[in-house]
């Protein structure tokens, strides 16, 4: 179950806002059963007011589509949703609107639908989204669902929304992953972007390290330890089955897909010390990019596949570096304030780099300009690890520790669009 508020006592998914990124974060605490939260903090006023009205009909569904909606948009940190008293008979999509009694209860937007229930048992849902400032309809559409599919449904009502109200797409019907430790036994998961529904891809006794989803959104590569060394494997999702993709002599780690998930970009220390390589997700067709007496790390491709961007010390301490995807040329060097800045993540635009910094001892989400070269700290915790983008570049996934000791949710990968 996904509670709204940290009381203190679970594991927290929580989301921040900055006035540029909405970031995302999960906090590991030190509690015996791992649960997800989610905290809206720093959404400041200029939210988008929108009155989400229950659809009529919605309980035959056993589920309140309309709180779904309603609750993915407000943890967008862009909308903030109204309270809408009881209105009997509920109005649907085909109701008449008065755009002046909803401005009146200070509504900008306004959505409207219902729920009905097919021959053949499966149920009808429509809605309607409406502009109460300019009084136009911005479109509605009907969806054919089982009862299963309730959420899945509700979350592709909020993308709808929340594209034509901001004009960039929404994220609410993809997936997330990560690894929850429980005792003696790891679990990798896949649950929704609001962290509901979390099944379990993958248990192990041995620990199960760097998920990173394919371009796709079909498979996902990641590092385990069941053969009591890293191995990388490639998982499908949607039969289970996996394959190892790199197990050479020594470390095999950090697998990242390319843009066109054609390749892996993998860190293997068989040739002795840690180094870049490619390599097919079949295990094919191996090829070492970087040589150097120094650790070469975390590789990630950018959205256009001409760069990876990886982790190394070669200059004394631990930098950010880039890299020609096709191998030519020398290493850049990205990162120049501070003295350790680690693993690398390219916004979907390519214009953003997300990273880990050392700010004053404590370990923080860093963004980085790439056009203008400005850095900005993120967040204000101690101890942030593995930061992963949204698809649409709006949030920021991460782990984090608050209190002394380390908690269960770890690893946080943020899966792409499913077309």
């Amino acid at each position: 179950m996904l509670v709204l508020k940290n009381n203190g006592r679970n594991r927290h998914l929580l989301l921040r806002l900055s006035l540029l990124l909405a970031a995302a974060l999960f906090v590991w605490m030190p509690h015996a059963r791992a649960q997800l939260s989610i905290e809206i903090t720093g959404a400041g006023a200029q939210r988008i007011p929108i009155a989400v009205v229950p659809f009529a009909g919605e309980a035959a569904l056993g589920a309140a589509i309309s709180g779904v909606v309603r609750a993915d948009l407000e943890r967008s940190g862009l909308f903030r949703g109204l309270e809408v008293p009881p209105l009997i008979p509920h109005p649907t999509e085909a109701s008449p609107v008065n755009h002046a009694e909803w401005r009146s209860r200070l509504a900008d937007a306004l959505v409207l639908g219902s729920v009905a229930t097919r021959p053949d048992g499966r149920f009808e849902v429509r809605f309607r989204l409406f502009d109460t400032v300019k009084q136009v309809a911005l479109g509605g559409i009907a969806y054919t669902l089982t009862r299963e599919q309730a959420r899945a449904t509700a979350h592709r009502i909020a993308d709808f929304v929340y594209e034509k109200l901001t004009g960039e797409r929404g994220v609410f019907s993809t997936r997330i992953a990560y690894v929850v430790k429980r005792g003696n036994r790891y679990e990798l998961q896949i649950a929704d972007a609001d962290g509901v529904g979390a099944e379990t891809a993958l248990a192990s006794f041995e620990p199960i390290i760097s998920p990173a989803w394919s371009p796709d959104g079909r498979r996902l590569a990641y590092v385990s330890f069941e053969n009591k060394k890293p191995v990388v494997y490639v998982h499908s999702l949607a039969d289970g089955k996996r394959h190892v993709a790199a197990n050479f002599k020594g470390s095999n780690s950090a697998p990242a897909w390319s843009p066109d998930g054609a390749k892996l970009a993998v860190s293997l220390s068989r040739e002795g010390g840690s180094q870049i390589f490619l390599i097919n997700p079949d295990g094919s067709g191996l090829r070492r990019l970087t040589s150097s007496t120094a650790i070469d790390t975390e590789p990630r491709y950018s959205p256009d596949g001409k760069w990876i961007y990886f982790t190394s010390d070669r200059g004394g301490s631990p930098q950010v570096y880039r890299l020609s995807a096709s191998g030519g040329g020398e290493p850049q060097r990205v990162t120049f304030e501070g003295s350790y800045n680690v693993s690398p993540r390219l916004s979907p635009d390519g214009k953003t780099l997300a990273f880990i910094t050392s700010n004053a001892g404590r370990f923080q989400v860093a963004l980085l300009d790439l056009a203008n070269r400005q850095v900005q700290i993120l967040t204000d915790s101690d101890r942030d690890e593995s930061p992963s983008f949204a698809p649409n570049g709006r949030m920021i996934l991460l782990a984090t520790v608050i209190g002394a000791t380390a908690g269960d949710v770890r690893e946080p990968a943020w899966g792409p669009f499913i077309e």
